[in-house]
């Protein structure tokens, strides 16, 4: 009797490890081997390939509005990664994060050994207890930073709230009169605040070593996908899988969408969605106001960006 239960949990298990071959075949459009029932001999090493949920090995932080989720699914194209879904809002939000590493875990996809669990949280990067309890998860996480110029960022952030005001019938502010006060910029904006990068990455390298964050250029990954995917590669110590063919153009949207093993795949309509108007003097001085936080961040990186 205990050698038929041992049996069928066996079974069980392989079938898992073969559907899940099957979504990376599917996904790649690329073959793979047959799965062959166990023998005696072979049952140690069906356990090894059992799929299961585990924590993240990296994590792309933020910025919001900065193309986290643009970067979640490119990456997705990678055979040997699997994302979460969702936004998981584990280390930011108290009500989950009194919840453990138990919960956290079982809001993360199943992976095979060897496959790199990725999550995605815009909301991190700006949240001061974030770094520390990342660290406290493990050390060793490789964290992805995607950024776009922060003036930009201001007014799709402003543009996404106005548009969940509107879906919910709620009446809200035009953008020139929460970012200007007297005629001048309102420090006290918080979207200006989260595009304030030197601040926030500064208390990102109070825990963590520069090498362990990788900044991804949003506008570039916009404007051609592959160079920005090819880094995040490398970064990731992930053998180079993705290719330009994983991308096309599509006019009527205007960004660029995903192409695997003979099925594409958009990004949902609120990206792409037409900006709030801003005039052209507060865009100015919304430029201006940027200038020197956004030196103090290409020192930091030690690079710099296209920005207004």
């Amino acid at each position: 009797m205990l050698w038929t239960v041992i049996l069928a949990l066996l079974v069980l298990l392989l079938l898992q490890t073969q559907l899940s071959m099957c979504l990376r075949e599917l996904r790649t459009g690329g073959s793979t081997p047959p799965i062959y029932p166990p023998s005696s001999s072979s049952s140690s090493s069906s356990f090894s390939n059992v799929t299961q949920q585990r924590l993240p090995g990296a994590i792309i932080i933020g910025v919001r509005k900065g193309g986290t989720r643009a970067l979640l699914e490119m990456l997705n194209l990678h055979p040997d990664v699997e994302v979460a879904k969702a936004e998981v809002h584990y280390f930011n939000v108290e009500e989950h994060y009194r919840r453990g590493l138990a919960w956290y875990r079982a809001q993360m996809p199943f992976t095979l050994p060897g496959q790199l669990t990725v999550e995605k949280t815009p909301g991190y990067f700006a949240a001061p207890q974030v770094p520390a309890r990342m660290w406290d998860m493990n050390p060793a996480v490789r964290l992805l930073l995607i950024i776009r110029d922060p003036a930009e960022r201001l007014i799709s952030d402003y543009t996404q709230v106005l548009h969940n005001r509107l879906t919910r019938h709620k009446p809200y502010q035009p953008l020139e009169e929460l970012l200007l006060h007297k005629g001048h910029i309102d420090p006290g904006y918080k979207a200006l605040q989260r595009s304030l990068y030197h601040q926030h990455l500064a208390r990102w390298l109070e825990v963590f070593p520069r090498e362990q964050i990788h900044v991804v250029d949003g506008d570039a990954l916009i404007r051609d996908p592959f160079p920005e995917l090819r880094k995040a590669e490398r970064f990731l110590d992930l053998p180079p899988r993705i290719n330009p063919s994983n991308f096309y153009y599509n006019t009527t949207k205007g960004f660029y969408c995903l192409l695997s093993a003979g099925h594409d795949k958009c990004l949902d309509e609120s990206k792409g969605r037409p900006h709030a108007p801003l005039s052209i003097m507060a865009f100015k001085k919304l430029c201006r106001y940027f200038r020197k936080p956004n030196k103090l961040f290409f020192e930091m990186v030690g690079r710099s960006f296209s920005w207004c």
